[in-house]
């Protein structure tokens, strides 16, 4: 089944032509007047450079204005190859649709509401019969049946018309128009892009994104480095600051050698505050005890991390190289792996 853009927005054909495998774009008078376009010629010339087929509209009294209008068309620039004429359905139409098909151009006769009207537009050679199954549906027709009542005639009768699937409301038009043979749909961006959307995908996706980082990623794509060393020799109330600047729960507190003397949480400020009251702010680290932080190894991997965090139940791990503390992980930035 052919896929088309159903759009006249620039924006949205560029985006649509990177997927690779647009097969065309098809536009409506109405589309034109809803988006204030002035210059009808110059945005139909824009398009078609932008575009492998390009559907646009000939309107005339008769067929000999239609074949006209086709004609001035070509003269602006569009190619035989790359163009498709869209002719409202009448007998006018039909008998335009066979003059355009014989001088080696092609037609999508459209409006056809019946199996009748695509009759015609086989007969009269259209390149394509176009129905508009949101607007039948809309009036309370059976669009799918007479969908599938012209693919099955084409398929008897071995015409070469192409049955369009047009004004596509949601993504289950385009399960019915490929359930029924359609052979072409044309598409509006906003449902083209709903169409690989699915919950389940989503978690798929979601879970081998989170393994492939549990088996590549390590301590060092983890560990914060800035605002996590304070030396012994400055107060509680410095190293609140810093926690603060940090964002972080925990500080690292080194003494002169850059040893750790141990590691300082929001936790441990709480405790000393309720068993000191504010005085604990003003003593230096160094008048506290020091203690032996749970610690990780720079370039261990992140499952080894999160296994650390579990066994311990701690919120902090220091990461070293070596001997040397280079920084903190916290947990909460390990959580969606947990």
């Amino acid at each position: 089944m052919e896929l088309y853009l159903d759009s006249i927005k620039i924006d949205e054909v560029r985006e649509a032509n990177k997927l690779g495998f647009l097969d065309g774009l098809t536009t409506t008078p109405t589309f034109m007047h809803r988006e204030g376009i002035k210059d009808v010629d110059a945005a139909i010339l824009n398009l078609s450079k932008l575009v492998k087929v390009l559907m646009v509209e000939a309107l005339g009294d008769n067929a000999e204005e239609i074949v006209k209008e086709a004609e001035r068309l070509l003269s602006l620039g569009l190619k035989k190859d790359s163009v498709v004429f869209k002719i409202p359905m009448s007998l006018e139409g039909a008998r335009a649709c066979r003059m355009l098909v014989d001088k080696g151009m092609m037609v999508n006769l459209h409006l056809v509401y019946s199996l009748q009207q695509a009759y015609l537009a086989f007969c009269a050679g259209a390149t394509y019969v176009c129905i508009l199954v949101g607007r039948m549906q809309d009036q309370g027709q059976d669009a799918l049946g007479l969908i599938e009542q012209c693919v099955k005639t084409v398929e008897k009768y071995n015409y070469k018309t192409k049955i369009m699937f047009s004004s596509v409301r949601n993504v289950e038009h385009i399960k019915d128009a490929l359930r029924l043979g359609a052979h072409n749909c044309t598409i509006p961006w906003s449902i083209m892009k709903q169409l690989p959307q699915n919950h389940f995908t989503d978690i798929g996706i979601q879970q081998f994104v989170q393994h492939t980082e549990l088996l590549t990623m390590k301590a060092s794509d983890l560990v914060v480095t800035d605002n996590v060393f304070l030396n012994y020799n400055l107060t509680v109330l410095d190293g609140l600051m810093l926690m603060t600047n940090s964002k972080l729960g925990a500080i690292i507190v080194l003494d002169d050698k850059k040893h750790i003397h141990r590691i300082f949480t929001d936790g441990d400020l709480r405790r000393l505050i309720k068993a000191d009251n504010s005085a604990v702010l003003h003593k230096k680290f160094s008048e506290l005890d020091s203690n032996s932080p749970r610690s990780v190894d720079i370039n261990s991997s992140l499952s080894d991390v999160i296994s650390l965090f579990k066994s311990t139940e701690v919120d902090n791990l220091v990461v070293a190289d070596g001997d040397k503390p280079v920084g903190l992980i916290d947990i909460q930035d390990v959580l969606k792996w947990i």
